[in-house]
């Protein structure tokens, strides 16, 4: 039986999911979580926080939020002045209402339409939440579903994940970018032999997907240099070479072809095993870390 999330997660928001008649109030988690690393902007002299103001860049003057107000600059430059009156009037009503209009088979929303994806969990009523999830699973498909979040209209898929409810908001249709709208690749034709080397060197390339193998290396670097610099240490900056790439199609894959052949999959795969033991030492040694903070 589905139960939701853990109770160490914490819900963004309460709905109830409207099918028919049937009503399942849901709570809505973040099913993904933002890991960048944020910076404060201080005063270079006294290393305090700043803050941003609004300036008129005519007087120089920092102008109130009661003093602002919102405008519309059109293509031809026209300012279109609004008040908040006007503006709050074209805001949806609240509700708490997750409306299903359909019910479409797995598959037929493509991925460029999903946005941000939240996992249900139940709000009271486990018996309805867990019917819902049921039907979900054994149903084989995916329903789109609308809703209010905070003042704005949403679109969603509410699909089964793994037992669980998984909602995703859709993009609006002027928000996708059809492929025809992109200018078509130039380049000469290539030959038989170019295609049958690039196709070998994709298949030299297969695997499984492996997501703890593929990390935030940036992130990692520069969370190790927060800490280094905060135990006060020196840090040496090392600049990168970039590499020039080849003009020769045909050179080039055959050469990456006899380096893949010269390595084999074994060595990328014990590379893969020496990441993934990297990364799950660094998972413990910031697990210490933190712990070693609270205490």
């Amino acid at each position: 039986m589905a139960s939701g999330p853990s109770k160490t997660a914490r819900a963004v928001w309460k709905g109830v999911v409207q099918l028919g008649n049937d009503t399942v109030p849901v709570k809505l988690y973040s099913a993904a979580s933002d890991k960048n690393v944020h910076f404060r902007l201080l005063d270079p002299r006294h290393h305090r926080p700043v803050h941003q103001a609004m300036i008129n860049p005519e007087t120089g003057a920092s102008v109130s939020r009661d003093e602002r107000h919102m405008a519309y600059i059109t293509p031809d430059h026209d300012r279109v002045m609004f008040d908040d009156e006007e503006l709050e009037s074209l805001r949806p009503e609240p509700s708490r209402d997750i409306e299903v209009m359909h019910f479409l088979p797995l598959g037929t929303i493509d991925h460029r339409w999903y946005r941000r994806p939240y996992f249900l969990g139940p709000d009271g009523d486990d018996d309805a939440f867990a019917a819902l999830s049921a039907a979900l699973a054994e149903s084989g498909k995916e329903g789109l579903v609308h809703w209010v979040m905070r003042h704005k209209l949403y679109v969603g898929a509410l699909r089964d994940h793994d037992g669980l409810p998984l909602l995703l908001t859709l993009r609006y249709l002027d928000e996708v970018v059809d492929v025809e709208a992109l200018e078509a690749p130039g380049g000469g034709k290539l030959d038989a032999k170019e295609v049958q080397m690039a196709t070998q060197l994709i298949e030299m390339y297969a695997a499984d997907f492996e997501p703890d193998v593929y990390q935030d290396e940036y992130r990692e670097r520069l969370e190790a240099l927060v800490e280094s610099k905060r135990q006060g240490k020196r840090v040496k900056v090392k600049r990168r070479r970039r590499t020039e790439p080849s003009d020769d199609l045909s050179s080039s894959l055959a050469a990456s072809l006899a380096q893949e052949r010269k390595n084999g999959s074994k060595p990328r795969q014990r590379n893969r095993g020496a990441r993934k033991g990297e990364n799950a030492r660094k998972n413990e040694n910031a697990r210490k870390s933190k712990e070693r903070k609270r205490a």
